[in-house]
């Protein structure tokens, strides 16, 4: 296995789910599981210890779920992977606790192996990715009108702070906003504005950090419901 290959850690009670999960994983090109874990306090020492690049994390787990396996592997700061959710629960609650909990991602069990895939390299590569079930309803929960009072508007900036924030963004970050609404990746963002893909990482690090966003679904949030999108 290549020196390059993204490194998956698998997390899961069930032993069936992980070996399937290993199957689909090791048969894909530069992708290697590098270890199992079957509850939420393992995966902490295994995230430790193994250094993946994206945790594959299941949340109905013994001793400790993975929303609070996720929270706790996300502010250690020893640990650099990306945690993708992936469950067979849909259910908002879930949703919501793993996006707040630094999920970088959110799969439902029922996708298929190409869907597994992708989600393994768009965390790898620092893009978000959510199930298509359930990305409308992180818009339609986060995305509320201008005359929404603030316990539904929730924490991002007000219609008048967001002019002041994006007056902030050069052309090109804006641009890239723009693109990350659509749900795109670094790569589809650099083959649409004709530069490199490192170029992508540096103006969506930029944008981020200007907009108080802590990661893309955070940006793509922000873009909607200040009409950016």
């Amino acid at each position: 296995m290549s020196g390059d290959a993204i490194r998956v850690l698998l997390v899961d009670d069930h032993a069936v789910m992980r070996a399937g999960f290993r199957m689909i994983l090791d048969s894909a090109d530069a992708i290697e599981v590098v270890g199992e874990a079957a509850d939420g306090a393992a995966a902490i020492v295994a995230a430790t210890r193994l250094q993946p690049d994206v945790i594959c994390m299941d949340v109905q787990m013994p001793d400790m779920d993975g929303i609070e396996a996720t929270r706790r592997i996300v502010a250690d700061a020893a640990v650099t992977a990306s945690v993708v959710i992936v469950t067979t629960f849909d259910r908002d609650d879930y949703l919501f606790q793993a996006l707040s909990a630094g999920a970088s991602g959110f799969l439902l069990k029922n996708a298929g192996p190409e869907e597994l895939v992708a989600a393994v390299r768009a965390a790898a590569a620092g893009d978000a990715l959510l199930a298509p079930e359930v990305t409308k309803r992180v818009i339609e929960r986060f995305v509320a009108p201008a005359s929404a009072p603030a316990s539904v508007a929730g924490s991002a900036a007000t219609t008048g702070a967001a002019v002041t924030i994006t007056a902030e963004l050069t052309e090109r970050e804006s641009e890239v906003l723009h693109l990350l609404a659509q749900a795109l990746s670094n790569a589809e963002i650099a083959q649409r504005l004709y530069i490199g893909e490192a170029t992508v990482k540096t103006h969506v690090s930029n944008v981020l950090q200007k907009i108080g966003a802590r990661d893309r679904v955070a940006a793509v949030v922000y873009a909607h419901r200040n009409g950016l999108a």
